[in-house]
């Protein structure tokens, strides 16, 4: 049972790995397409964004391993054979509980320790590779926009001599206002010997140069100079190209909840979450001690204890009915003012704690995404192995089929209850334990299911339980009709009119 369950899962394991890794490419591929890079670059971010989509590779490849495992066991027999020698379908199960059980512990030291390094180190590479320029490879007959600031034609390119014939350039560098066109008849591009500047050299052109900002000089001074215009034989344009792959420095992410572990998430979370009630507690003690009761401080100036009691004992209605209009437009006006300053201080307040706010939230799901993911693992094997027992199917057809479904299922409402939790709307453990919390009821459900041996896929039995269902809510109508007959019988009985 357990080399059958290890080798389904390395395959089934290495099947999502690539899967998902596809996915994970498809989403990056614009930052590796077109640069140029380094084939160590190209494999150092393949290895780092394997083990990125590990966490989901793991319990979708748990469940479809158990799955084929009792499933070829049911379509071969076999289980109902031990099942038949007074193996129950537990003791069948112990092993591989045990297994999964030291995968589920491995997969929560995995999350935290190698997942924060390694996410650190893919999204480090994933910013540098983000800021490298483009290999140059300019087409022929478009436009290339790849350098910054130039937007550059060629009509026609040479390939063995590497000459391009019939160029247009526009300079855009200095902006729209003041660009320059150029045309040559050919030119060659060239890179620096330290790879920071592109080098384009250009023969037989003429140049336009709009002069947009010295027009402007020149209409206050009646003078008209419209755009200069030079002919050339041979000129060389030095533009700011880096082609080198500058790597980012680590320590950009260092304070990120990605790059964390257990006992440094604690430790953030509260420490911030101190911070953040300190800030509350000033705000509240500013806000009712400045604005709340009574006027305004006025040049720092504190209100004696007496005339606030006696501001207090003060009748608030009746002191403004005595006020004459103009008195009581004035105390309305100012009352309104309060009121606009009062709640422009508690949106400045509540933005000053959105943002610690917003970072104890990470932080607390990436801390709770640590311990889904072992508990996923379980739950996946306790839905797969019964599951499979039940519909008694193994290969890789309805196996596959009911896995994605399920593990579809499972990804709709895990990331429901993340979006919640990420957004505030939900406690934070709530929303991550919310697609574990659907799933166990589940697995509970189809274990207890499959240990008696229940047909929970075959036809008879819904049948059944179809016509007992039915018999029951026919009886119920039938008592119903006769307690209603009774009921108007006697009621016209006391009339003197008897029911027909």
């Amino acid at each position: 049972m357990l080399r059958n369950f290890l080798g389904l899962f390395l395959l089934t394991f290495m099947i999502c790995i690539f899967i998902l890794l596809m996915q994970f490419l498809w989403m990056h591929v614009k930052d590796l397409v077109g640069k140029g890079v380094e084939v160590p670059v190209l494999a150092e971010f393949f290895v780092y964004a394997v083990m990125s989509v590990v966490p989901l590779a793991l319990p979708l490849a748990i469940l479809l391993a158990s799955l084929m495992t009792f499933g070829n066991l049911g379509e071969k027999f076999e289980l109902t054979a031990m099942k038949a020698a007074g193996v129950s379908l537990f003791r069948i199960m112990r092993p591989l509980i045990v297994a999964v059980s030291l995968v589920a512990v491995g997969a929560f030291f995995f999350s935290n320790y190698v997942l924060p390094v390694s996410q650190v180190k893919l999204w480090t590479l994933i910013f540098s590779l983000r800021q490298k320029s483009p290999e140059l490879d300019i087409p022929q007959g478009e436009f290339y926009d790849g350098i910054s600031g130039y937007n550059i034609y060629v009509r026609h390119k040479n390939h063995q001599t590497g000459l391009l014939e019939d160029l247009m350039i526009y300079d855009l560098s200095k902006g729209f206002q003041d660009a320059t066109v150029m045309v040559a008849d050919s030119g060659r591009v060239y890179f620096t010997g330290d790879n920071k500047y592109l080098l384009l050299v250009l023969y037989d052109g003429e140049s336009f140069e709009n002069l947009n900002q010295k027009q402007q000089r020149a209409t206050k001074t009646k003078e008209r100079v419209p755009y200069r215009r030079e002919s050339f034989k041979r000129k060389q344009i030095l533009i700011d190209f880096d082609t080198d792959f500058n790597r980012y420095d680590e320590s950009i992410l260092r304070d990120q909840h990605v790059s964390k572990n257990v006992a440094q998430l604690v430790h953030s979370i509260d420490s911030v979450d101190v911070i953040a009630h300190g800030k509350s507690r000033e705000q509240s003690r500013e806000m009712v001690s400045n604005r709340y009761f009574g006027r305004e401080r006025e040049a720092g100036r504190r209100l004696p204890a007496l005339e606030k009691t006696e501001r207090r004992s003060y009748d608030i209605d009746s002191l403004y009915a005595s006020l004459s209009l103009h008195d009581k437009q004035r105390a309305m006006m100012s009352a309104l003012e309060k009121a606009r300053n009062m709640n422009d201080q508690v949106e400045y307040n509540a933005m000053m704690l959105d943002d610690s706010q917003r970072y104890i939230r990470k932080h607390e799901m990436e801390l709770h995404r640590k311990f889904t993911l072992a508990f996923a693992c379980l739950i996946f094997f306790f839905i797969g192995a019964p599951f499979g027992a039940i519909i008694r199917k193994g290969g890789l057809g309805t196996p596959v089929v009911v896995s994605v479904l399920m593990f579809i299922f499972y990804y709709i409402i895990d990331n429901s209850g993340y979006k919640m939790a990420r957004e505030g709307l939900w406690p934070v453990w709530a929303g991550l334990w919310l697609s574990s919390a659907v799933l166990l009821p589940i697995g509970f459900f189809l274990t207890w299911k499959a240990a008696t041996d229940s047909g929970l896929f075959n036809p008879d039995v819904w049948l059944k339980v179809y016509e007992k269902v039915r018999d029951r809510v026919l009886a119920w109508w039938r008592v119903s009709r006769v307690a209603k007959f009774v009921a108007k019988f006697f009621a016209k009985k006391r009339t003197g009119h008897l029911p027909v």
